[in-house]
């Protein structure tokens, strides 16, 4: 699950560059000439990050038509001028540049093109903007343990409440053809966000009274969006799910995935039938051994993940998995990950799924979010690359993010970390993969439209192990608002594990007797936060995925 320190922030990339983006319009195609230094590359690609930064209007960026119609002409400059760099004879690590900066042209061209969130996505305008920030408000809602608030969050709080109304008026303006299974997503959380600012309004009442006009500002508006999105929804028609073409263009020349749809699903197909077979192998291994108990208390909850992510630190260093170097801290980890402590609760109040397995066997879930998520974002602050070196535009390293993390929860119990554990912890490494395989499945069926929103989710409870804990859960409806949102997401957590052990495969035919497991996953990691199609040509040579995406 995605921690919410994750939170993907895509428009505060570049909110502290002060120039207007429309001296931009001064490119002139005539004058666009081949270029053949990768400065011209690097120049190009700041120049093009000013680009996503939008005109403000009422203090928030501006969605209207007449402004992503503007950004949206600008672009195809871009796309000119990059199409003129001559790469032949750059090193492999400079082509891979040219083809991240060419992959977030592709995706701001997908973003006006086929996904319009600001056209038809009403999920776009929200309070908890969730996996987006596209108003640079980063949530609304202060955590309820800082109250009463320091002087300068509450100065924040006022800033952000300002802003609510306005986003609001822009969801009603710029919402022209809104897909009917975004609008149901919207309509269900927007419900949340209107009973989390009534609960603010109590706090702020209790608290912070001088802001209650602000905070009832900002509910009224939000109230007023759930009101127009009820009395519209019958009317949206739209699909929500991309069809073939459109996802297999996403993930082509976006993603970098060298797949079509139909072929990643037959991978996921193979993977499930791969998991059931290994967990049925290991229930019958462990039939005689007592169920493991979860904990019951807090305390015996922070002992019992602390104990987890002490025992991965230790087994990495001394079984030499990766190297984790000064710079990485796990104590940042930890201090954002007891501050969400809530004995698994998610923002809802409401019992995570994945609780049901930190509660018995953390060690995979730690893996996933601190070995996986968490270094790899303290990495990248220390990444002083200027292209590789800051995060990726349009989610293009989801792959490879969530892949690694989901990765390592099998591969470390297989190099050993569970040794010595209670053995039905290795179970809870199976239920997790059949789940995300699940949210794949998912994932895939709504974007081929053979299943709606609906029918997916029932699905998925129908698929996952103890579903009990997961129907009509906010996590279901979490998860499907973040697949349907952002096309391939879950999809890409499995098909990043499975291209990760491609790459063990080809990388260990190439080195034989000489492969060295700590020395390929450095190599791995130190490559970056980019597609994983580009990490195998970098390490390993090989070019046939490469061929595949020029096609």
């Amino acid at each position: 699950m995605i921690n919410q320190n994750k939170i993907i922030v895509i428009s505060s990339l570049f909110y502290l560059i002060l120039i207007s983006i429309f001296n931009i319009s001064c490119i002139d195609n005539k004058n666009i000439t081949t270029a053949k230094d990768y400065s011209d590359l690097l120049s190009l690609f700041k120049d093009f990050r000013i680009l996503q930064v939008l005109p403000k209007k009422g203090n928030i960026p501006d969605y209207s038509y007449d402004s992503m119609n503007i950004q949206y002409e600008k672009l195809k400059s871009f796309q000119k001028k990059l199409a003129l760099i001559d790469t032949s004879g750059w090193p492999i690590k400079d082509q891979v540049d040219y083809y991240l900066v060419k992959a977030e042209m592709n995706g701001l061209d997908f973003y006006h093109r086929v996904l319009r969130p600001w056209s038809r996505d009403p999920c776009f305008y929200s309070i908890r903007p969730g996996m987006t920030d596209p108003f640079e408000i980063e949530g609304v809602l202060p955590n309820h343990e800082l109250f009463p608030l320091s002087n300068d969050d509450l100065i924040k709080l006022v800033g952000k409440l300002n802003k609510v109304p306005h986003i609001y008026s822009q969801a009603i303006n710029n919402l022209v053809d809104p897909a009917k299974d975004l609008a149901k997503l919207s309509i269900h959380f927007t419900k949340e966000d209107v009973k989390l600012l009534d609960d603010l309004s109590k706090k702020i009442k209790l608290y912070h009274p001088e802001i209650l006009t602000e905070v009832n500002n900002a509910k009224n508006s939000v109230q007023n969006y759930l009101d127009w999105l009820i009395k519209n929804e019958p009317s949206f028609n739209l699909p929500a799910g991309l069809g073939d073409d459109d996802y297999n263009w996403w993930l082509k020349h976006v993603h970098l995935v060298p797949y079509t749809i139909t072929e990643i699903m037959d991978r996921i197909e193979m993977e499930d039938i791969r998991l059931y077979t290994m967990l049925k192998l290991e229930e019958n291994r462990n039939k005689d051994l007592p169920k493991l108990k979860p904990v019951t208390s807090y305390p015996e909850y922070r002992k019992l993940v602390r104990g987890a992510v002490d025992h991965l630190m230790s087994f990495i260093n001394s079984n030499k998995i990766f190297t984790i170097k000064e710079n990485l801290d796990i104590e940042k980890y930890w201090a954002a990950r007891k501050s969400a402590f809530r004995t698994g609760n998610d923002e809802m109040g409401v019992p995570d799924y994945f609780s049901y397995y930190v509660q018995r066997e953390p060690i995979p879930h730690e893996a996933h979010e601190g070995l996986g998520h968490d270094f790899e974002w303290q990495r990248l602050e220390n990444d002083d690359r200027e292209i590789r070196g800051i995060r990726r535009l349009f989610f293009i390293e989801w792959i490879r993010d969530e892949g690694w993390a989901f990765s390592l929860e099998e591969l470390l119990m297989h190099a050993g970390v569970l040794d010595n554990r209670p053995n039905r912890g290795r179970e809870i490494v199976y239920e997790q993969a059949l789940f995300r395989n699940c949210r794949a499945l998912m994932d895939l069926k709504m974007h081929k439209k053979i299943l709606t929103l609906e029918e997916a989710m029932a699905f998925c409870v129908e698929c996952a192990p103890h579903s009990e804990y997961l129907d009509d859960s906010h996590h279901l409806w979490y998860e499907a608002r973040t697949t349907l949102r952002i096309p391939g997401w879950h999809m890409g957590m499995v098909l990043g594990k499975i291209q990760i052990m491609n790459l063990f495969r080809d990388r260990a035919k190439q080195l034989g007797d000489d492969f060295n497991l700590q020395q390929f996953l450095d190599q791995f990691i130190s490559t970056g936060f980019i597609p994983i199609s580009l990490i195998r040509w970098e390490m390993t040579g090989l070019k046939n995925e490469i061929k595949l995406l020029n096609r």
